[in-house]
């Protein structure tokens, strides 16, 4: 008894009027019957098809057991329903509706793909299909919107984002970060948010070596989700907000010959520009000590670095923070934008809402696990990047289709809480296939909403 993996019977003789027994012996049972769901979002995206679609099976045709598509699907869906590890596999493969997920019967289908056999497909992935996965999962991505606004955005606003994800091995192009202080990779992530709405949508996800500068990979970014969208919103106007890391020449010249792209990009503070800003410095730290509060003032300037090559607009903003028992501490802000509009509003209204990103950041790392990036193999670790990208597109279509309901924005944790992890016991009979889910189950009203809005019929 002392083996959780083989005991099946639990006994608390004390803890009510009556002995109680836990037995688990519920065959055709899952802990996860919301996730349902999920395969009708996937469905009606086309999305793990799309992915694999781009992957070439190199296998030989007589020893397949699990087509590209179904591993590809098997992680993904155990990944969104909060397995995102592949040992996971052993644990799931008898799973009926993980089974139905990835479209093999839920009795009688043969069990799910072990974790050597997942293993081996993700060491399988060459670097020109995941190129594919991730411009196709940009297309998905903008073609669902496309769809959901008929083409009519007037403004979408572009984040890039970089973050650190530690390792813990010997991961190829794992590298010292001096800014993380650690041994990492630096992926950078990208979202996109229509008519100032409060999602972001995720993008990409592009995985790069711990050491590399935050501006890698900017530029291509950038041309090819400016292209698609033009394409999908031929009326849209486009703004790009990027961290200071992006704050290169060669960036800056990029986004002035677009003619159609506002930017607010953060500029890292150096020597010139605290001078240009000394005045208003000395001024928000009278306020602030006549306040005893943080004060904070906006102002601008012209500057051009010398690899510029011409000057541009920065905006300033002067904070003096305080704290209680503290002494008082600067923290100047700088901004490069072509926008118009006043130094407070931009900076307020355009560039501070880009921390938004964060959020979302965090929801990958928290919720889904995208920094589980534990495979020897650079291009494998890319994979498992795309794969969780992957689920956590469907999980914002969950997030959005459960508009009006107590899940509108619910975080990646509770939208898997109230909506996926059902428990569920299936039943299949000649005619059809019925998972029946609990009569006291609180979040009825939410899952039937979201439900009804994938085509599901009232029965």
């Amino acid at each position: 008894m002392a083996d959780d993996s083989t005991t099946q019977c639990l006994l608390f003789p004390e803890l009510f009027g009556k002995p109680l027994v836990a037995r688990f012996d519920q065959h055709h049972g899952s802990s996860d019957g919301g996730a349902v769901l999920l395969k009708a979002i996937d469905l009606r995206l086309g999305l793990t098809q799309r992915l694999a679609a781009c992957l070439r099976d190199r296998r030989e045709r007589g020893r397949v057991s699990h087509e590209i598509e179904e591993l590809l699907s098997q992680r993904v869906f155990a990944i969104a329903c909060g397995y995102p590890d592949g040992n996971d596999a052993a644990r799931l493969a008898e799973d009926p509706v993980h089974k139905m997920l990835v479209g093999r019967d839920p009795i009688d289908g043969e069990a799910l793909a072990s974790q050597p056999t997942l293993s081996r497909f993700e060491n399988a992935v060459g670097r020109k299909e995941l190129f594919r996965m991730g411009e196709t999962l940009a297309d998905v991505v903008i073609e669902r919107h496309q769809k959901r606004l008929r083409g009519r955005a007037r403004y979408i606003t572009i984040d890039l984002d970089p973050t650190e994800d530690p390792t813990h091995g010997e991961q190829q192009l794992s590298f010292f970060n001096g800014y993380y202080d650690s041994s990492c990779y630096l992926p950078v992530v990208g979202f996109l948010t229509f008519n100032h709405e409060p999602e972001q949508y995720l993008f990409t996800a592009l995985l790069r070596p711990g050491n590399a500068p935050d501006k890698r990979g900017g530029i291509p970014i950038l041309e090819r989700v400016l292209r698609r969208l033009r394409q999908a919103f031929p009326r849209a106007r486009f703004c790009v907000r990027l961290d200071a890391g992006f704050a290169a020449p060669e960036i800056f010249s990029f986004l002035d010959a677009q003619g159609d792209v506002d930017y607010a990009v953060a500029m890292p503070k150096n020597a010139v520009l605290l001078r240009r800003i000394k005045k208003l410095l000395r001024k928000a730290r009278r306020l602030a000590r006549e306040s005893g509060q943080t004060a904070h003032l906006y102002g601008e300037c012209r500057y051009a670095a010398r690899s510029w090559g011409k000057k541009r607009r920065v905006i300033v903003k002067a904070e003096v923070v305080r704290h209680p028992g503290r002494e008082p501490k600067e923290n100047p802000r700088f901004v490069v934008t072509n926008l118009d509009q006043t130094p407070k509003w931009i900076y307020e209204h355009v560039y501070c809402e880009r921390g938004d990103a964060e959020n979302r950041i965090k929801e990958l790392k928290l919720g889904l696990e995208i920094d589980r990036t534990s495979c020897s193999s650079f291009w494998a670790n890319q994979l498992r990047v795309l794969l969780t990208a992957a689920a956590y597109v469907l999980m914002q279509e969950l997030r959005l289709r459960a508009a009006r309901t107590s899940c509108a924005r619910a975080q990646v944790q509770t939208l898997r809480e109230r909506l996926i992890k059902i428990g569920a016991h299936v039943v299949e009979s000649v005619r059809r296939v019925v998972v029946h889910l609990p009569a006291s189950y609180p979040f009825l009203q939410a899952w039937r909403a979201v439900a009804l809005s994938l085509g599901a019929a009232a029965g």
